[in-house]
């Protein structure tokens, strides 16, 4: 090169550098400052948004430098931001279009939020000015798990460096069509789980556009709703380069193979087509030779499993890994072709109709580790001579599969076991003591429940390893309970008839444990001091026992705690101190023992989180202390069968869950702790229920709302504020010494199922509010002072005239007394007349109303659910829970219309 030539491409170089320098000092760019331009675009983000958990705490204006502010990532060399990870951060509030000006942006992940809103239209603009904002260099998109609405803005199409594209769960949104992702030429990974694409026609043509595309989710989309899915001149060929294909949920039947043939082809490795309604598979699935997951499960149309095996036995039965098809309606026998599947490591068939025999083969298979044939009919397992050379299998699961009544002795033979359920196959015998010493430090998971197993248990403390689950409940297992490893992270040993102490809790000491429930067994003396280690333990289930003394101090070392029951058993003394220290307590049960002494104040400050607290069948004295009101989830209130004296607090009315209406306090319902597969439900509770006691478990106690401070000595009168506890199911303030008169207002309780009174100093007349109480199927306001008539309602002339015994002034139906002057003015006459023809009448108005009523509900609740998937989600499962509460109301409607007939 001359010289003068580079002298002067120097001093131009010079030039430059020191030009971009300014320029780059001038905006806010370098070491020091990020650009004011993405700064004020995040700030203005940040602004429209609620940060409750303050995770974008360091974006403040006075903080210049945005590169430094968490969840942002920028490039080290031009300043500018290229990644914005904001999630999980529970956010909420709307997306802030300024995010357009972030035009270096190549990765935006808003997902897991509580964004609401639209998505702006605007994160897909292009200008020509590339100045004033676009996101042509963004790559990847995550706005999944939000609250967003409204249609996805076809203006994404305008993205055209997309790579990744995740929009599943964003809220309740849809698309017209899916012509705008035709452009998306880089796009690798497309997830649209729960969008409604009822109304993309032809977008398997769209799909099959893009030529990168590996990765496709499409679960619950309404894809059956779909009227042309596909046009003809993509049927014939099957080049697709997708290999992992998710289409769950959407009511797919068989007629969906044609549309489908298209999308696989050799690089499909992952197929879903679980939760849909197919009654078998075509040939051609069989000819995928790279498929290695196959998930078919809880499709609801019956196919011979002989028939589904047939038509994967192409070159799939050689590359097939792992089948998960539990839950469906496959029948029939698994059959000898199962051989042809050598490839095969995970079996997965429980919850289906097969029957007959097992085929040998299965047991051949030699890559086979997991086999999962539970809640099936299946016969003839092998003897323990042919399973001695079957090592290579880990986990075997054969609940409810009738296997007894003799134990199974050819599954010792299986060395390599690490997981073992063999639940609910009616044994009726003993275990080898061999059994147990079978796996030494390999069990992880052992469940033996629900047998009818008897003997000993051996020691335990070598066969399991970290962090095991070990359930042996509902057997007749007795003796002492011996050693246990250290290494157990669930022992459920209830429903048994083991006996002796509890003293092999201190050889425990690694606190690995979560669960323990030695409940409903024959176990004696004290609860050990030596529980300092179990820091991990969340539920401590003793009752139904005979154990007794006091608690002890170590008890508060559980700091994770939140379910303690000991309900009848014989502990004493007064309420245990340690238990304040056991912040995280959500159900407290010290029901039935002997407990003494007043309450102290600090169960409403140290264990705010509580839902149920049970204390009934004690000795507990003294006056009710005003901070129980401070427990504002408290769902299950039991105070009775003790001897507190004094009134009942007027600040009942603030327990908030008592209140408020609808689902936002359903988080604290149907409760469980999860390890692994195995889950333990916490909700469980005994309670007087309309006169005898019964038990709440799980999906009954969804709605149950119940405040019992019978069997007491407490006075004065009812305070109306309780009245306020609308969402209150049963009250039950009977056997004390109330006095004064039913608040006027009770009828305005209109979602109590059961109301005792009884027993107590109450005068002057029932209420005529209660007439309202159309929910009321059990009353009890016997032996008061009442008197006056019976208010008249299709609820209470309905009930026993025993419920209004002992007060000699009440009068009127269904007592036989006569009120004064009702002969004379009629009144009886018009009474028989609505239990003769007049009730015809009321009948029949009733059904035309109803039948109108339920039509036009029916109409609108179902046009919201099909608007709103998740809302339709919550209700089906509200649906399940509320199935007992349902049940009982329309026995009881029913019997009131035969009472009154007659």
């Amino acid at each position: 090169m001359h010289p003068c030539v580079f002298l002067i491409f120097s001093l131009l170089l010079f030039c430059l550098e020191t030009t971009t320098a300014d320029q780059l000092a001038a905006v806010g760019g370098g070491d020091d400052k990020c650009f004011e331009k993405e700064k004020n675009a995040l700030l203005h983000f940040k602004s429209l948004l609620q940060d409750p958990y303050d995770r974008l705490s360091t974006w403040t204006a006075e903080q210049d430098n945005c590169c430094q502010w968490s969840r942002v990532t920028c490039n080290n060399q031009t300043g500018h931001v290229t990644e914005l990870e904001i999630v999980s951060c529970g956010l909420v509030g709307e997306i802030s279009h300024s995010l357009v000006n972030l035009t270096y942006l190549n990765l935006l992940d808003l997902s897991a939020n509580s964004f609401h809103g639209t998505i702006p239209a605007i994160i897909g603009s292009l200008t020509q000015l590339r100045s004033i904002g676009s996101l042509t260099e963004l790559k990847y998109l995550d706005l999944s798990s939000n609250s967003l609405y409204g249609t996805i803005p076809p203006e994404l199409g305008n993205l055209t460096n997309l790579q990744v594209l995740y929009l599943f769960e964003v809220g309740r949104c849809r698309v017209e069509n899916l012509e705008w992702l035709s452009p998306l030429s880089h796009l690798e990974e497309l997830a649209m789980d729960r969008i409604s694409l009822a109304k993309t026609n032809h977008w398997v043509d769209v799909i099959l556009s893009l030529p990168k595309l590996w990765l496709l989710s499409l679960s619950g989309c309404e894809l059956s709703q779909v009227m042309y899915p596909y046009s003809s001149s993509f049927l014939n060929s099957s080049s697709s380069s997708i290999e992992v294909l998710y289409l769950r949920n959407n009511n797919l039947t068989s007629s969906m193979y044609r549309w489908l043939f298209p999308l696989t082809s050799n690089n499909l490795w992952i197929l879903s087509l679980s939760g849909n309604m197919l009654d078998g598979i075509p040939k051609y699935l069989g000819n995928l030779c790279s498929l290695e997951r196959f998930y078919f499960y809880n499709n609801s149309g019956v196919i011979k499993f002989p028939d589904f095996l047939n038509n994967l036995s192409g070159c799939t039965s050689l590359s097939l890994q792992r089948l998960y098809a539990s839950g469906s309606q496959f029948t029939g026998s698994l059959p000898d072709d199962i051989q042809k599947f050598t490839s095969l490591t995970d079996l997965y068939l429980s919850e289906n109709q097969l029957k007959g025999t097992i085929s040998k083969k299965l047991w051949e298979l030699p890559n086979l580790k997991y086999l999962d044939l539970s809640e099936n009919s299946l016969q003839e397992f092998p003897s323990s001579d042919y399973m001695s050379n079957r090592s290579h299998i880990e986990s075997i699961q054969l609940s409810s599969c009738k296997l007894g009544p003799h134990f199974p002795k050819w599954i010792q033979k299986l060395k390599n076991l690490t997981n073992l359920e063999i639940a609910n196959n009616g044994f009726s015998d003993t275990i080898p003591l061999e059994f147990w010493d079978s796996w030494p430090s390999r069990l992880t998971f052992l469940n033996l429940s629900s047998n009818n197993i008897s003997g000993k248990i051996p020691d335990l403390s070598s066969n399991f390893y970290n962090n095991s689950v070990i359930d042996l409940s509902f057997n007749s297992f007795d003796g002492p309970i011996t050693n246990v490893s250290s290494t157990v992270a669930l022992l459920n040993l209830s429903r048994n008839k083991f006996s002796g102490g509890i003293t092999f809790l201190c050889q425990v000491v690694h606190g690995f444990l979560v669960i323990l429930d030695l409940s409903h067994n024959f176990l004696t003396g004290q609860l050990p001091d030596c529980l300092w280690h179990f820091k991990e333990l969340q539920v401590l289930n003793l009752e139904h026992n005979n154990l007794s003394g006091r608690l002890p101090a170590s008890l508060g070392s559980m700091i994770k705690l939140e379910a303690l029951d000991l309900y009848k058993n014989d502990f004493s003394e007064e309420f245990p101190l340690s238990v304040k220290n056991c912040t995280s307590l959500k159900s407290l049960n010290l029901g039935a023992n002997k407990f003494s002494g007043n309450l102290p104040v600090w169960i409403g400050e140290s264990l705010s989180g509580l839902y149920v607290l049970m204390l009934r069948s004690n000795n507990f004295s003294g006056s009710i202390p005003l901070q129980l009101c401070q427990l504002a989830s408290l769902q299950i209130l039991d105070l009775s069968v003790n001897h507190f004296h004094g009134s009942i607090p007027l600040c009942l009315s603030n327990l908030t869950i008592m209140v408020q209406q609808g689902f936002s306090q359903l988080q604290n319902l149907d409760r469980g702790v999860s390890l692994g597969t195995y889950s333990y439900n916490i909700d469980h509770v005994m309670i007087q229920w309309q006169g005898t006691e019964r038990e709440f478990i799980r999906s009954n106690m969804v709605l149950l709302r119940s405040i019992d401070l019978s069997s007491n000595s407490l006075t004065g009168e009812i305070p109306y504020q309780i009245t306020n506890l609308d969402q209150l199911i049963a009250l039950n303030l009977s056997k004390n010494a109330l006095l004064g008169k039913i608040p006027w207002k009770i009828g305005q309780m209109k979602n109590l199922l059961t109301l005792d009174l009884s027993r107590n100093k109450f005068s002057g007349e029932i209420p005529s509010s209660m007439s309202q109480m159309t929910w009321l199927n059990y009353l009890d306001v016997s032996d008061n002072s009442l008197s006056g008539r019976i208010p008249s309602s299709t609820q209470l002339q309905t009930f026993d005239p025993s419920r209004y015994e002992g007060n000699l002034g009440l009068c009127g139906p269904p007592l036989t007394k006569k009120c004064h002057g009702d002969e004379e003015s009629g009144i009886q006459h018009s009474i028989g007349e609505s239990e003769g023809e007049g009730i015809d009448e009321l009948q029949g108005w009733f059904y035309v109303g109803g039948a109108i009523g339920f039509i036009v509900g029916f109409c609108i609740a179902c046009g919201a659910l099909l608007v709103n998937r998740r809302g339709r989600f919550a209700f089906f499962m509200f649906l399940d829970s509320f199935e007992d509460w349902v049940y009982v109301k329309v026995v009881v409607f029913i019997a009131n219309l035969q009472k009154r007939r007659t």
